[in-house]
């Protein structure tokens, strides 16, 4: 303490030490699949080691590139004078989408997150669901990780094995209570399937299970390119039969058909899942208004395209389902506003009031979180009235700054929320006894405006 020497009043300035909490990240996605390599140090020493990466370069670095496509066919017409024509077709891509997936996520808003390399691309590419449970089991101890997604599950062979995958995923976001699942509507090579109700019969298990996981639908078209080798590419003239060959042939006899081939091949439609896209949305809302906000009415870049065109008409029965609850979130292109929009913020617990949404659902998620970890130091001290109001202070502090960030509702904080704490309240003296310190936190939590009614009378001069 410096040395006063003239009679008066003094100010000190002392350094304040904040009790508080900080939010834990909301959208660090998990994507467990099939890689070209999983080279860190050594070949093979990244399978089934989840590694955190935030760029697509650093995942070539370790991971590769996307599988090359085989079985492209380019048809070369010379026939009509002045005008030749190349179309292109690919009968049956490759089921490896990791990379495709990674680049609609970076895309569309995407940042950190972690990779499980389940294997190498094989020659006969085949699906495995249990390496991809093999590969969840991985990330159970990763606590950043808040979001999972199998990019390559889609080309399971069935809907049960499928989605069986994606409950076992559920059933470890319902054990953990800090991530969330995303997934598409796997579809059936049969049109005349419903796949729709195909989910929604599947048993994933109560609410507390279901509150935990949303679905997609339908694929979207991307602008991205199919990886392939030019000595591949099958090229079919009709006209000059000498052209018939492979497009790297094509390309020391004849650049003008070479460059019309090729841009043939580059233009075909890419149909992908659209949850890694949905991924990157997340990571952008709540980058930039909040976890509190919806992750919809966004527009999923790169997408050129939907698989189908829903109606309102279908989607009302996609938003909501009386007798599973199981809500499919629709995405939709709408004119003069985007390809890909999405359409839809409900959990796959439709029917609950109080899980229903997915903002309201990770929300929760954050606030667990953020509160267990803050609250992780006041382990073994004394549980008595001193503990008791810093901790109380230190969430009730922490429940405003939300409230201010529009996250709860209510005019004021007594509105928004509550937390009690203390002996009598929520504690009894053989809970103090046995050393339990408990905690009660009540949240409005603001939920989407998802009907927006507007009423018009007619009123007569």
């Amino acid at each position: 303490m410096a040395t006063n020497k003239t009679p008066g009043v003094y100010i000190e300035e002392i350094p304040k030490l904040p009790l508080s909490i900080a939010s834990v990240e909301t959208a660090i996605p998990a994507f467990i699949g099939y890689t070209q390599k999983a080279h860190e140090q050594q070949p093979g020493d990244l399978l089934y080691a989840p590694k955190k990466i935030s760029s697509l370069p650093e995942y070539e670095q370790y991971y590769g590139f996307p599988y090359n496509e085989t079985g492209i066919q380019v048809l070369l017409n010379t026939t009509i004078q002045g005008n030749a024509q190349a179309t292109a077709a690919l009968k049956k891509p490759s089921p490896y989408m990791m990379y495709y997936a990674l680049q609609l996520f970076f895309a569309n808003g995407g940042g950190y997150c972690y990779i499980v390399s389940i294997g190498q691309y094989a020659l006969k590419p085949a699906i495995s669901a249990v390496r991809l449970k093999k590969g969840l089991n991985s990330i159970a101890i990763i606590n950043e990780v808040t979001l999972i997604l199998f990019p390559d599950a889609i080309q399971l062979p069935t809907a049960l094995a499928y989605y069986s995958v994606y409950k076992k995923a559920m059933q470890q976001c319902a054990e953990l209570k800090d991530r969330f699942t995303i997934m598409d509507i796997w579809m059936h090579k049969n049109p005349a399937v419903d796949n729709i109700q195909v989910l929604r019969n599947f048993n994933f298990g109560t609410v507390d299970i279901l509150k935990y996981g949303a679905a997609y639908y339908p694929k979207i078209y991307t602008q991205l390119p199919f990886q392939y080798d030019e000595a591949s590419v099958a090229i079919k003239a009709i006209g000059d039969i000498s052209l018939t060959g492979t497009l790297g042939a094509l390309k020391l006899t004849n650049n003008t058909y070479y460059q019309l081939a090729k841009k043939a091949v580059d233009e075909m439609q890419h149909l992908l899942s659209s949850s890694s896209a949905v991924a990157g949305v997340y990571a952008k809302v709540d980058n930039e208004r909040g976890v509190w906000k919806a992750p919809a009415n966004v527009n999923i870049a790169l997408a050129g395209g939907l698989a189908k065109i829903i109606t309102d008409t279908e989607q009302e029965e996609l938003n909501i389902d009386p007798a599973t609850g199981k809500s499919i979130n629709a995405i939709r292109s709408f004119s003069g506003r985007g390809a890909a929009i999405i359409w839809g913020a409900r959990t796959l617990a439709g029917n609950d009031n109080e899980w229903r949404y997915i903002s309201v659902s990770r929300f929760i998620m954050m606030v667990e979180e953020s509160v267990k970890n803050a609250t992780e130091p006041f382990v073994f001290e004394p549980n008595d009235i001193a503990t008791w109001v810093k901790i109380k202070a230190m969430i009730e502090n922490y429940c405003t700054q939300q409230w201010k960030a529009g996250a709860l509702m209510g005019t004021t904080t007594k509105d928004a929320f509550f937390v009690h704490l203390g002996l009598g309240e929520t504690m009894t003296l053989l809970d103090v006894q046995e050393g339990r310190m408990i905690v009660e936190i009540g949240l409005a939590v603001a939920r989407p405006a998802e009907f927006i009614i507007i009423r018009i009378t007619h009123q007569m001069q």
